[in-house]
């Protein structure tokens, strides 16, 4: 029987062997993080200071960007310091507020005359704040299982401490414990990812029925946006997700830049997609709404 015990502290191993790599991948996670900051709170600023932007659509960006910037400042964070912080928050949320922002994109082109009536900036918050609750609850769950297991190795193999792997260093038979996190994947790519597939089918079955061109140019724009930040977020995981169902055996180095990949292109990804490609942030980013020197006018437009 393997002496287990409750452990003070852990810490992560490095993800290389040689220092100066080590340094290099750590001043490369410091820079992707300052840009996800950077990004991100643009758009935030952005949004925040015009009132013709406080919109269902555009609260539901804030969200994103709100759930990037708490994602990725604790991955980064303890990647860059490789020291413990246990979060993985952001991954559920950023996958519920991809669901609600692909209904807000269906009812907006299937239903344009009662979108207004229907998705109020009360009801986004409403719905925003219970994907907040559901995935807080899922976590909390989580969490109390990994403080209750005894571990036998204050190592963590991975680059931060997800629930996978504080599981693996524990000194208990980690099957069973894995039953909620294959239940909650299963609702990823067997429920969410396919009812968020089927609504940009229908909006595209939607679009070769205008006859507007100018409206469907406008319609395909908003919706490859979307598609942009639906992919960068489950490329990644479908790809781990495909390798090991084949029987590729990964190695620690491959899963943990797998690992850093889902972590930190999504965050980097949607704020360049939505400053880019939404037609009134870019106005605002472009026009002033940045003066001469560089920083933010306080101008509002009412």
């Amino acid at each position: 029987c393997r002496n287990s015990t409750k452990l003070p502290y852990y810490s992560s191993i490095k993800l290389t062997t040689s220092g100066l790599s080590q340094m290099l991948l750590g001043f490369l996670i410091l820079i992707t993080y300052m840009l996800i900051l950077l990004g991100n709170g643009i758009n935030l600023c952005i949004i925040s200071t015009n009132r013709h932007l406080h919109k269902p659509m555009y609260i539901l960006i804030c969200n994103l960007a709100v759930v990037d910037i708490m994602f990725s400042s604790t991955c980064c964070t303890t990647m860059i310091s490789v020291l413990m912080f246990f979060y993985h928050l952001g991954d559920f949320t950023v996958c519920m507020a991809l669901t609600l922002m692909a209904i807000d994109r269906l009812i907006a082109i299937r239903l344009p005359l009662r979108y207004h009536s229907i998705v109020t900036n009360s009801r986004t918050f409403l719905f925003i704040f219970l994907t907040w609750l559901i995935t807080i609850t899922l976590m909390g769950v989580l969490t109390s299982v990994v403080d209750n297991v005894p571990y036998c190795q204050p190592v963590i193999k991975y680059v931060f401490c997800d629930y996978p792997s504080m599981i693996r260093a524990a000194c208990v038979n980690p099957e069973p414990y894995f039953f909620l996190p294959a239940m909650i994947n299963l609702w990823w790519f067997c429920g969410q990812f396919p009812f968020i597939m089927c609504t940009y089918a229908v909006l595209a079955y939607s679009v070769t029925k205008l006859s507007n061109n100018a409206s469907k140019r406008q319609m395909i724009n908003t919706c490859l946006s979307h598609l942009i930040v639906l992919f960068s977020y489950y490329a990644p995981k479908m790809v781990h997700a495909l390798l090991t169902r084949i029987g590729v055996v990964l190695t620690l180095t491959e899963r943990n830049a797998i690992l850093i990949v889902a972590s930190l292109i999504p965050p980097l990804i949607n704020p360049t997609v939505y400053c880019t490609r939404t037609k009134e942030i870019k106005k605002r980013l472009i026009f002033g709404r940045i003066m001469g020197n560089g920083t933010f006018s306080p101008k509002i437009h009412c």
